[in-house]
């Protein structure tokens, strides 16, 4: 592929919801440029964007894609993104890096949870947008309608650029409303002019209107021009949305058919004409030598730096680091720095990406996106840049993953494998996580939805060739007592020569210090136990705690108190003496009364209000204690709860069906409380 310059790019994301047709989009695009010999579609499992096997056994899109597309003497990357909130990490990744967006609406499904996901992942960003409206050629689409919602929710700054036009039912044209002119698509690809249509005018001229009005409120002058009944000029209508496209006031409505590649040379020729070039956005780090800001630009003038905004490590076409050129020209062997690992990474070639293939470079400027192939010690979010400036840039914040499960090896001897399998899927995908669960046996695995982790499992087995099972996690419950118990143990042993002897009298009761799993003292008197052997009495006690004696699970919360004892001259050894206070320790607990201890979270659910009702019916299901309710705008609100973590199993799929997608949650670990009688009764009838 040809170097392109900073002025001849545009980075553009595709969001959307799900299976509004992002990746139709894309695959016609690539079509009409000459990149593809025909249009690939998902329901063939044949498109570029979504190679991977998991992707075309779903029908989805899993991972973001990079498809550099030639258009115009210009080079447009274009990252299509999965719109199931399952994937959201994939999403923000691509967000981070991209200069402007296009939201896909389908004209079948309309306004969807996934839309206005994608508008609020731009309001935070601040990032100029456009919708394009897919599926025109449905009898059943309905793009006034579309429109009409846009402008409920967002306002008088979402403007129509186009219109449809249909003939004996077929979606056959457009009118094109900067232009006041109606076209009509030809066998050749392109189209012909011809008069709007008479049901089309009364749209029409709404449509103008508003278009007309935002156009009059980028400047005082033109404000003036307009109340005092001036026409403005093709031209001045086309700089004035140039502007507000850049600053968000004018978000443009376009439509077309994926399917019949109609609609994406206007779409195209829009990105180019209205999106900003990565040198006109804003983009600085810090130099961490005087920790001054350094206001890279996307000028390739200065200092070298780039971006690590994704990793792809798949076994069959290697490791590459997706980057973002920040600052500067990127070429083939050059030596830059990484200052979050404090390493220099020689670069070798350097590639641009799309999907699953790549293509050499030989260079790459300010603001374009490519790839690096094997870097040493580099993750994603990472900056890399000269060691003379040294600079870092804010880190994309990726969603934290709340949902998790328990997860073995279906086959002896497979664990390493799997091991090395999860630490180069947790590289590609910063929303998964492995935890080892020590504490209660058990491994777990987390993301961002039950489906995200069958769907990693899936890739396991297929790509690794490694077999999990994900199971109902266990519950970190604890175990304490309620009262003051004493007991005694002798543990006496004799087989020949020397025999093992120890005698331990010690109370056992509640410290009052719930953070600690025990608190040991002694008061003996008069060497009933010597004090060379305090420290193995201790030492059975620590390790009685680990797993307690009522469903086995670690203690907490419990004083010990060795009192008394009695020891043989010859027969007593520490490992005696550790022994028996184990076995004291356990019945002295059974008779202090003893309890379950469940831990409970502090959740949170920002929820449309709509769904309020139903989320806090299903809180009353779940022994959850609805703490507040806060608004948090826009008809969101906020619902904090104390819920037991055993509630909390397979809820993003309750909230998800209750919500339609539309809420989210999070929860952090508040403390841990007495567990009910018939929840304790059935943990400890499963005690393992």
């Amino acid at each position: 592929m040809n170097v392109f310059t900073t002025d001849k790019i545009r980075n553009v994301v595709l969001l959307g919801h799900g299976g509004s047709g992002k990746t139709s989009l894309a695959e016609a695009i690539m079509f009409l440029a000459g990149m593809t010999k025909r249009m690939g579609s998902t329901d063939s499992g044949n498109t570029v964007s979504d190679y991977d096997k998991e992707e075309i056994k779903r029908k989805i899109s899993i991972k973001t894609s990079v498809l550099p597309v030639v258009w115009d003497d210009h080079k447009v990357n274009i990252l299509d993104t999965p719109g199931f909130s399952d994937f959201v990490g994939e999403a923000e990744e691509a967000v981070a890096v991209a200069d402007a967006a296009v939201i896909v609406i389908s004209g079948k499904s309309g306004i969807e949870t996934g839309t206005k996901r994608a508008w609020d992942f731009c309001e935070k960003k601040k990032l100029p947008r456009m919708f394009f409206v897919t599926d025109m050629d449905d009898d059943k689409a309905s793009f006034k309608k579309v429109v009409l919602e846009l402008q409920e929710m967002y306002g008088k700054k979402i403007a129509p650029f186009h219109l449809p036009i249909r003939e004996n039912e077929k979606f056959v044209g457009y009118v094109n409303v900067i232009q006041q002119k109606a076209k009509r698509w030809n066998t050749h690809g392109t189209v012909d002019k011809f008069d709007v249509p008479d049901y089309s005018l009364d749209n029409l001229n709404i449509c103008r209107e508003v278009l007309l009005e935002t156009v009059a409120e980028t400047s005082d002058e033109f404000l003036e021009r307009y109340f005092g009944g001036d026409e403005f000029s093709e031209d001045e209508i086309r700089q004035a949305l140039r502007v507000g496209v850049s600053d968000c006031s004018v978000v443009p409505v376009l439509m077309g058919s994926n399917t019949e590649a109609k609609g994406m040379y206007t779409l195209m020729a829009d990105i180019v004409k209205y999106f900003p070039s990565p040198d006109k956005c804003k983009c600085a780090g810090i130099n961490t030598v005087n920790n001054e800001v350094f206001e890279a630009d996307h000028d390739f003038s200065k200092a070298k730096s780039a971006y690590i905004f994704k990793t792809i490590a798949d076994p069959y076409i290697g490791k590459y680091s997706l980057i973002k050129v920040t600052s500067g020209v990127i070429k083939p062997d050059d030596v830059l720095f990484n200052y979050h690992r404090d390493a220099d990474e020689k670069l070798g070639k350097i590639y641009t990406i799309c999907g699953n293939k790549v293509e050499e470079v030989k260079e790459l400027h300010a603001g374009d996106i490519g790839a690096l192939a094997k870097l040493t010690v580099s993750q994603t979010t990472d900056t890399l840049s000269t060691r003379k400036m040294p600079v870092t840039f804010i880190r994309t914040p990726i969603s934290k993953p709340y949902v998790y499960r328990r997860y073995k090896a279906l086959k002896k001897g497979d664990e390493d494998k799997i091991s090395q399998a999860l630490s180069k899927l947790m590289m590609e995908d910063m929303t998964l996580k492995a935890v080892n669960d020590s504490e209660n046996s058990q491994t777990l695995l987390y993301g961002i939805s039950g489906q995200h982790l069958e769907v990693v499992q899936s890739i396991l087995a297929e790509k690794y060739k490694v077999d999990i099972e994900l199971m109902k996690p266990k519950i970190a419950f604890k175990e304490t007592v309620t009262k003051k118990a004493d007991t005694e143990y002798k543990y006496k042993k004799q087989s020949g020569g020397h025999g093992q002897y120890g005698h331990v009298k010690i109370t056992v009761e509640p410290s009052g210090d719930t953070e600690t799993p025990y608190v040991f003292e002694q008061t003996v008197v008069g060497g009933a136990v010597p004090k060379n052997f305090f420290p193995a009495v201790e030492k059975g006690v620590a390790e009685a705690v680990t797993k307690g004696p009522l469903a086995g699970y670690p203690v907490m919360g419990v004083k010990v108190v060795l009192y008394d004892g009695s020891y043989h001259t010859v027969d007593s050894s520490e490992l005696a003496f550790k022994v028996a206070t184990e076995q004291a320790f356990k019945q002295g607990f059974m008779d202090a009364g003893p309890i379950l201890l469940e831990p409970i979270a502090n959740l949170k659910v920002v929820a449309p209000d709509e769904y309020t009702g139903d989320i806090m019916g299903d809180f009353n299901k779940r022994r959850a204690r609805v703490m507040g309710m806060n608004p948090v705008g826009d008809g969101i609100t906020e619902i904090v709860a104390d819920i037991p973590y055993l509630e909390l199993y397979e809820y993003d799929t309750r909230l998800h069906s209750m919500t339609r997608g539309s809420a989210t949650f999070s929860y952090e670990f508040a403390r841990y409380e007495r567990a009910p009688e018939d929840v304790a009764e059935k943990e400890i009838a499963n005690k393992e």
